[in-house]
């Protein structure tokens, strides 16, 4: 299996352009789950000597380990794929009860060319999970966007403690195919 996108030189300049957001916005902790949507930005991460790379079992440890990190004085950002989402619903209340700046950045399944059923159901209620929840959401799903509407999100989640999500639309990322 592998990600296929429209235009395949624009795809990797995408996870470079967050990288270097989420350093100027001086993002120490990176909680993620594994996944190819976010894989480039993953692999910065762990190169960077500034930012933490932290591998979740599940989603729902990346938002209370972004409450802990705030609490001892840094910033992370939560990396999870839309299928993840569903796994977190308990946890969000956090960013309402305490309210820490939360940024999450989630790639996109269930959408643009998805050949797998089991993706279509939580990527059709990501963005009203998040905004049941409280979450403000931002979505990119071209290359040339993704600058803006990280740059924003970070600048609401970390400035003005308002809960963001991003999500990365399948589009931007790559519509999976299975090939033998």
């Amino acid at each position: 299996m592998h990600a296929r996108a429209d235009d395949s030189d624009t795809v990797s300049a995408w996870p470079d352009d967050i990288f270097a957001i989420l350093q100027r916005f001086e993002v120490r902790q990176v909680p993620y789950v594994p996944d190819a949507g976010h894989s480039q930005l993953i692999r910065r991460v762990l190169a960077s000597s500034t930012m933490r790379g932290i591998p979740l079992t599940t989603e729902e440890e990346g938002v209370a380990l972004l409450l802990g990190a705030w609490a001892g004085g840094q910033r992370g950002v939560l990396l999870m794929q839309s299928s993840g989402v569903g796994n977190c619903i308990n946890m969000l209340s956090l960013t309402q009860i305490f309210r820490f700046p939360f940024l999450t950045l989630v790639t996109m399944r269930g959408e643009w060319g998805e050949f797998n059923p089991w993706q279509v159901p939580m990527g059709s209620a990501t963005q009203a999970a998040f905004e049941l929840a409280g979450i403000k959401v931002l979505r990119a799903s071209h290359p040339q966007e993704v600058r803006e509407v990280v740059e924003a999100a970070a600048s609401q989640a970390y400035n003005a403690c308002t809960p963001t999500a991003v999500l990365l639309s399948q589009r931007l990322i790559g519509a999976k195919v299975f090939v033998k």
